[in-house]
């Protein structure tokens, strides 16, 4: 783990950089007034919505409500993750980005570019050398997989020569420089015959880039049929790379594609770079590893929609439903995973050479959703027609239901799925799988109000509604403990749009301060109203208090939806009867008055 960067490094870092220059080197901007606009980039739009203020230096977009400041924008666009950004900042600036105290010893910036530079030079002789291939193995391989030099180029593929010191003799390495090959599993120390030599030979060469594409570590594919091998090898964990966190052709997709709207993740190599062959350009492979919770919070950083890609075997399910369990507690509004099976004795790479592109993306499309895979793999191992088997089918998609977040709107339609399998109310699972925070706070006004001491009384008790308000624009981390901001969207009382925007915003920045908040308010009369709010002082100055009093208005948000709905119901029924679901659904809305 890399020491942390200082925060006053990064606050005098956004002092120094001018993000109209930043972002008009990725997207061209036009000056109006005193801002600059174009079109978003994140999402497609033909009239300008996207907005870069020079004084504020910060962006926002009208249409789709992006905004940030220089680094979100490079965590954005680029598709890096945020110390990433802060290096992308600092090279351009010329700085050096300062660590505090680290404890794995490669925080010295120096010692890392000495290893990123002796990457790359290997990784530039491993292309060298497969371009001095001639109607040798590794040549007739390419030309096998059809691979065109565009694909070979953009992907830097190369060929390690079959030899035991080809990298020794290339870096002329003295004694001391020696550990630092070690450092990136170039080459390797044989204790029994007390010698070095190289790691990969005789392979065909995959590098292995990060999202700035440096090369970090490789993959080889051997050529010959020797069984003793195995098919692939990749680097070991080094100072630069951690399989666990690295996807290769993440970099390539992120060059290849400008707008990422759903990564196909695949097992191997050759698939990416098959698959880009045939202009699918989105596709990505883990490292020899399962898909980790660390994969995940990086694909979905891209993209919303995630595709795994496996073989339709036992070994292929079992990898999905691995994925799938690391998926579900990274699972948020917006964001989903499905899955697509290969038929025996197929692969990606085979699949769309005999079908085409048009079939392989329709597959794709097909794709089975999370929902129907979980179910379909659990029912498989139960008598959904006896009492056992339903009480099975429960104790089994306990332990994985209770990983996805209880807020979630995907939380409760799985829940309800699995009470109409089951066959029982969904009020009866309550006891066995965990609750949204939100239901779990029943409003009871006598059961806090000892608790809370108030500061003043004022004459006109705000509403329920403005109070939360009040709270969120003075702790933004509420937003954190709300769900989904969509759910409170039809309360239809008065600041239900702000307060639902707010929840939006901090969700995704709880540290956002207030002045950019409101410079990127695009409604006046709502500006007003929040600049006001942040004026008046809080009857509550105790944080957990505050937090109390603000679930409890969530709850009593829920329990007015619950009621307005029920009040729906009643006028269905009136007008032309229920439906059976709708009856059941009233029954349950009920039971929870």
């Amino acid at each position: 783990m890399a020491g942390q960067i200082p925060r006053d490094f990064i606050d005098s870092l956004l002092s120094r950089i001018d993000i109209v220059e930043l972002i008009d080197s990725r997207v061209p901007l036009k000056k109006r007034g005193t801002n600059y606009i174009a079109c978003c980039p994140f999402h497609g739009e033909k009239t300008p919505s996207f907005n870069v203020s020079a004084n504020g230096q910060y962006y926002h977009c009208f249409g789709c409500g992006v905004s940030g400041d220089a680094l979100e924008f490079l965590v954005q666009y680029e598709h890096l993750d945020f110390v990433d950004a802060v290096e992308e900042l600092s090279d351009r600036l010329g700085l050096e980005v300062p660590r505090i105290k680290s404890k794995d010893g490669f925080e010295n910036k120096q010692k890392k570019t000495s290893l990123f530079d002796l990457m790359e030079k290997v990784s530039g002789y491993y292309v060298q050398q497969l371009k001095t291939q001639i109607d040798t193995p590794v040549k007739n391989y390419i030309q096998t997989r059809g691979l065109s030099e565009q694909i070979v180029k953009d992907y830097a593929i190369g060929y390690s020569p079959d030899g035991w010191d080809s990298i020794l003799k290339l870096l002329q390495t003295q004694t001391n420089e020696q550990q630092t090959l070690l450092d990136t599993g170039l080459i390797i120390h044989s204790e029994e015959k007390n010698r070095l030599y190289d790691r990969f030979r005789d392979r065909l060469m995959f590098p292995i880039r990060d999202r700035r594409g440096r090369t970090i570590g490789f993959g080889g594919r051997i050529l010959s049929e020797d069984k003793s091998q195995a098919k692939y090898l990749n680097s070991p964990e080094t100072p630069l790379f951690h399989k666990g966190s690295e996807l290769y052709g993440f970099y390539e997709m992120t060059q290849a594609v400008r707008k990422i709207e759903r990564i196909l993740v695949v097992e191997g190599y050759m698939d990416v770079v098959a698959l880009a062959q045939y202009d699918l350009r989105y596709a990505v492979a883990t490292l020899g590893t399962a898909t980790t919770p660390n994969h995940l919070e990086k694909l979905f950083r891209a993209a919303p929609d995630v595709i795994f890609c496996f073989d339709g075997d036992r070994a292929g399910r079992d990898a999905a439903w691995k994925a799938m369990d690391n998926l579900l507690p990274l699972l948020k509004p917006g964001k989903q995973g499905k899955f697509m099976f290969i038929e025996d004795g197929e692969d990606p790479d085979s699949l769309i050479r005999q079908k085409g592109k048009a079939y392989f993306e329709q597959c794709i499309d097909e794709a089975q959703s999370l929902s129907d895979f979980f179910y379909q793999t659990l029912l498989k191992q139960v008598d959904i027609h006896s009492y056992d088997g339903r009480s099975k089918l429960i104790d089994l998609a306990k332990p994985y239901l209770n990983k996805i977040p209880p807020d979630s709107a995907f939380y409760l339609l799985m829940k309800n799925h699995l009470a109409d399998l089951a066959e029982v109310g969904i009020a009866d699972l309550s006891g066995i799988l965990k609750e949204p925070l939100v239901m779990q706070q029943q409003v009871s006004a006598q059961r806090n109000q000892n608790a809370f001491t108030p500061k003043k009384q004022n004459t006109k008790a705000a509403s329920p509604l403005w109070k939360a308000i009040t709270y969120l624009l003075n702790y933004p981390e509420l937003a954190l403990i709300s769900g989904n901001p969509d759910y409170f969207l039809n309360l239809d009382e008065d600041g239900t749009k702000i307060f639902v925007r707010l929840l939006d915003l901090f969700q995704f920045d709880p540290k956002i301060n207030l002045a950019r908040l409101l410079s990127i308010w695009d409604n006046p009369k709502e500006e007003k109203q929040l600049k006001k709010i942040m004026l008046e002082p809080l009857l509550l100055d105790d944080k957990t208090a505050i937090k109390n009093e603000y679930l409890d208005l969530l709850a009593l948000f829920v329990q007015k939806k619950q009621q307005r709905r029920i009040e729906q119901l009643q006028r269905i029924d009136k007008q032309q009867g229920l439906t059976s679901r709708e009856k059941k659904e009233f029954l349950q809305l009920c039971s929870r008055k």
